[in-house]
Parts: structure tokens; sequence; C-alpha cells
């Protein structure tokens, strides 16, 4: 019987063959890009990568379904490998460094295994289920992750994409409100921002809306790491839905901001 490490060296090789890939077209003067039907940046390196991923499931795991951000889901099976071939495109079509590959390996809705790696910021980020998260190079030059100890929002660090997800849901003035309530604010970015709350140097990612592969791997990332990663309601991601990540600590006030702001006290 397959164990979760199997799986988790099974998603550093994927890992490790996206890296390749994808390091060698970044910056390239001839690399094509087109335009998706959402007006979304598409790479050949998304497609090259994402297809030789699945290349290498259909050996190693064929009984598994696969679900990617370019080519949709194929196979029918509890055990789904998802994939983001290049989560930040539109930072790899500028030269920006941080994208990363993101694999995970879901059984039924729960995420099992996560592997986020960003071969341009020499940076990687992993977990299994039980098996704690980590970060490095590699299996065998790794630290353990672990969420930071804040306890009070005002000593808080927020992280964030971008502003116009929380306007177009009529939420933007529940997120500045949070804004407003934590000690500083930064603008890192799709993956990084949750990962590194994952890594303890961020407290508080959210973001409003996230494609099931944009999201995957990294709830167990952040759960082995101590901390917790919900939708709006404290539940667990949805496709689709917004993902709060925290130390834990600050998880119900941030979302106590997120779902309208605390209630004032009326006077008597």
């Amino acid at each position: 019987m397959m164990s979760f490490d199997d799986d988790l060296r099974l998603a550093h090789v994927l890992a490790d063959a996206a890296d390749d890939i994808a390091l060698k077209r970044f910056r390239a003067l001839d690399l094509v890009v087109d335009t998706k039907p959402d007006l979304t940046h598409v790479t050949e390196a998304d497609r090259m990568v994402e297809e030789t991923l699945r290349g290498v499931l259909s050996r190693a795991r064929p009984r598994d379904a696969v679900v990617g951000e370019e080519y949709g889901k194929t196979g029918n099976s509890n055990r789904v490998w998802v994939i983001d071939p290049i989560d930040g495109t539109a930072n790899y079509v500028r030269g920006v460094p941080v994208w990363a590959t993101l694999i995970a390996l879901l059984e039924g809705d729960r995420p099992v295994v996560g592997v986020v790696s960003a071969p341009a910021l020499y940076r990687r980020w992993w977990a299994s289920r039980g098996g704690g998260a980590w970060q490095g190079r590699s299996l065998s030059k790794a630290s353990r992750c672990h969420v930071s100890k804040v306890s009070e929002l005002s000593e808080a660090s927020l992280s964030f994409s971008s502003l116009t997800g929380w306007e177009k849901q009529d939420r933007l003035d529940s997120f500045l409100g949070l804004t407003r309530s934590v000690w500083r604010t930064r603008a890192y970015g799709d993956f990084w921002s949750h990962v590194m709350v994952a890594e303890g140097v961020v407290d508080v990612s959210a973001e409003p809306e996230l494609s099931l592969w944009d999201a995957a791997p990294l709830p167990v990332i952040l759960e082995e790491a101590g901390g917790r990663a919900t939708n709006l309601r404290g539940e667990g991601f949805e496709d689709g839905g917004a993902l709060v990540c925290t130390n834990g600590a600050v998880h119900d006030q941030v979302l106590t901001w997120l779902n309208g702001g605390p209630t004032p006290l009326r006077r008597t």
C-alpha cells in the first residue's frame, strides 16, 4: 500500500520536472504568450509543464485522476492530482520571479500532499498529512515550517494579491477594515502570500476567489505548519471561493472583519 511519503516523493519529482521546463523559458525573448477567453495570460511554458506532469502521472499513478488549469480533468478516482503549472503567469510573462508550480494530491476533497515550487526564488514548500510542513530545495535539504505566535491583529502582518476581487464581491470596505486593524500590509501576492504564513514571516493572507488549482496544496501546508486555511465561514476551501490563511491565533478575528467587521457595542 502506498503511503503519503511515496506520493510526496512523486510530487517532488513532478516539481523538479516543472522547475526545469519553466526556468528554461523564463525571460526568454521568444516566449509565446496567448490570451485565454477569460483574458488571462497563458504561455507555452504553462502548457509544456502541465503536459509533462500529466505524462509522468499517467505512468506513475495510472489509476489516479488529474485536474489541471490548462487541460481540465481526466480520469475518475477518489485520488485526484491537482496541477497549476505556473501560478503567477502575469509575473512570469513580465520577468518577475514570483511564480510557482502548485501540485497537490486530494483524497476526496481533502488535500493530503501539497508542494509549491518557486525555482526563480530558489524556494520550495511542501507538506503531507501528518508529516509536517517543510521548506527547502529538496527532501534532504529542508527545514520545518511553523506559523507565527502573533495573537493580536494589531501586531499582525497581512499579505494579499489585489483589491479588485474584494471590490467585485462588495467586500472592499470589510477588507479595508481588516487592513486598518493590522500592523502592516504588503501585497506579496499569489502563492507567496500564503506560504509566508506557513513559514511564520507573515501572519495573515486572504484572497476573495481562487480556482481549485490555485489553492489545492495550501491547506495541508498551512495546517501542518500549525495554521488554518479556510473559506470565509471558517470551513474548508471550496473551488471558486475565498481562501483565508492565518497562524490560527488570529483566524476568527480575521473572519469577523472579512464578514463585515465587529458589531459595535450599543449604548444603553
